[in-house]
């Protein structure tokens, strides 16, 4: 059964305005600082909205627009719409631009203002014993760095906050990138001592051990390539040695079962996913992806999908410029990797064995299949109630880390690469790879996996970025409706310039948008 700890939202708004003391009299149906963080049933409360963020569609359901930055999608709504992408992709990325690049960072910083307050109220609590109340510090600072992992990986130098502020606080200047780096990977040094060390399905919707290690292995090797794109092999060690520590899980046996409720619960793969539990806790995936359209799989990603014989992929036809041609069908889907018809469908989607029109346009004739809900009727509008849970960290994309360090360290590719990159396209029956791959013959096949197998689950944006191939990759996107282009200063996002302006000049603008 799903995990029933779901966010309460006017609790979690209390959360924020706990210490400010501007009412006298606390609401007699809310939680007041006066009565609150006084229970071990607070703090479970407590640490329920803390993990609530994780809800919010930024980090879960919107996952799949951060391919719209990339050669994977395209988005057609307005950047203060639902896709959050079109001016970035196009390039006019100003301090006063919306939709990711201002949600992120007021966002992130939000949810960290949440983790703080839990952290301080926690230090001063005397109900639990000293184990315990590690475990619960763990979860929170693991949290913590989740969060601080976007405004890293997105902004470079941010406000690194560890405490709640007040008013004579409320101005922090910017920590550098390297500390903000340090402060978020001494959060998950202490989650993974601190954190149960039980398996995914026993303590759902709650960080463990493992997968705290797979998260420090993902954040290491967004560091572990320099400006030139060359692989620094002492991290890529580390990422060796984290990868291979993780031993209690295994590949699914159905790919697409990952991304479907009634099979979610008992997946051996999943280390990590954000839960939902209809009605109250439910998103608007179905709605966006199946019948508004949100994201559009561009042809460039369905050409890098291989033949069923392991031959590589042809481009696809097109009608005009980006549209995938009608002659090109669902039923030509199939003649690929049968990842691809899990991910992608041509015009029209099939649910329970009946086909559906999408309300909306279909710029390109696609639209993304891979999170579908296989058990609700379409179609799909306001009224439907998806309660997929969204994965944010799979034994596939361990595999993947694991054959990526283990490439880099050595000479030519070892058992160990190609071992675990076997396990992923064995999975989805496409043939091993063939024997005698050099070192930079193997590294194209770990890329190409990794974009095949973990489409739209927002981590191809940040590939892109940590392997300083951004530029040269999203410059020749030539299939989209609107031209792409990234500069070397898009590697870093600028301030949002409604935070500058509150700081009274405390926050610098990024160098490059000034």
């Amino acid at each position: 059964m799903k995990n029933k700890k779901l966010l309460i939202s006017l609790f979690s708004l209390q959360l924020f305005c706990a210490c400010s003391g501007f009412l006298e009299r606390h609401p007699l149906d809310k939680p007041s600082s006066a009565t609150f963080w006084k229970t071990k049933n607070d703090f479970d409360v407590a640490l329920a909205a803390c993990y609530g963020a994780l809800q919010r569609n930024l980090y879960s359901y919107s996952l799949p627009c951060w391919d719209n930055l990339t050669d994977n999608g395209y988005g057609q709504h307005a950047e203060n719409s639902y896709g959050q992408s079109t001016e970035i992709v196009n390039g006019n990325i100003t301090p006063n631009s919306s939709g990711f690049i201002s949600s992120v960072y007021v966002g992130a910083l939000g949810d960290v203002a949440r983790a703080n307050i839990f952290l301080k109220q926690l230090s001063e609590f005397a109900g639990f014993d000293a184990d315990s109340k590690k475990i619960y510090e763990a979860e929170a600072r693991m949290l913590r760095a989740y969060f601080y992992s976007y405004l890293y990986r997105c902004y470079g130098d941010v406000p690194l906050i560890d405490k709640p502020l007040d008013l004579s606080t409320q101005n922090q200047p910017k920590a550098s990138a390297a500390e903000v780096y340090k402060f978020m990977t001494d959060d998950i040094d202490f989650a993974i001592k601190n954190l149960k060390d039980v398996k995914y399905t026993v303590y759902k919707g709650h960080w463990t051990q493992e997968a705290a290690k797979a998260f420090k292995a993902r954040m290491i090797l967004f560091t572990a390539y320099d400006e030139a794109g060359n692989a620094k092999n002492n991290l890529m060690q580390e990422v060796k040695d984290l990868t291979q520590a993780i031993k209690n899980y295994s590949l699914a046996n159905e790919y697409a079962g990952n991304f479907q409720d009634a099979q979610q619960e008992a997946s051996p793969e999943i280390l990590m996913s954000v839960k939902f539990l209809a009605p109250n806790n439910a998103t608007s995936a179905d709605q966006w992806y199946g019948d508004w359209i949100v994201v559009s799989p561009l042809a460039n990603l369905i050409s890098e999908y291989e033949f069923t014989d392991g031959t590589p992929g042809t481009t696809i036809p097109h009608s005009q410029k980006g549209v995938v041609d009608p002659l090109f069908s669902n039923e030509d889907l199939k003649s690929r990797d049968s990842r691809l018809a899990k991910t992608v469908f041509i015009d029209k989607y099939i649910i329970q064995g009946k086909t559906y029109t999408p309300s909306n346009g279909r710029p390109l004739g696609t639209g993304l299949a891979k999170f579908l809900s296989q058990n609700i009727q379409p179609p799909y509008g306001y009224a439907t109630l998806s309660q997929q849970d969204w994965v944010l960290l799979r034994y596939a994309d361990v595999l993947l880390m694991l054959a990526e360090a283990e490439n880099e360290i050595n000479g030519s590719p070892t058992q160990i690469v190609y071992d675990a990159v076997n396990q992923v396209r064995r999975r989805s029956s496409m043939p091993e790879l063939p024997p005698g791959l050099s070192k930079e013959e193997m590294r194209n096949r770990i890329r190409h996996e990794r974009r095949v197998e973990l489409a739209f689950e927002g981590l191809r944006y940040f590939d892109l970025k940590r392997w300083k191939i951004a530029k040269q990759v999203l410059n020749n996107v030539k299939d989209g409706l609107t031209p792409y282009k990234f500069e070397d200063k898009n590697y870093l996002w600028p301030i949002p310039q409604s935070e500058i302006d509150k700081s009274n000049g405390t926050l610098i603008q990024n160098p490059s948008y000034k």
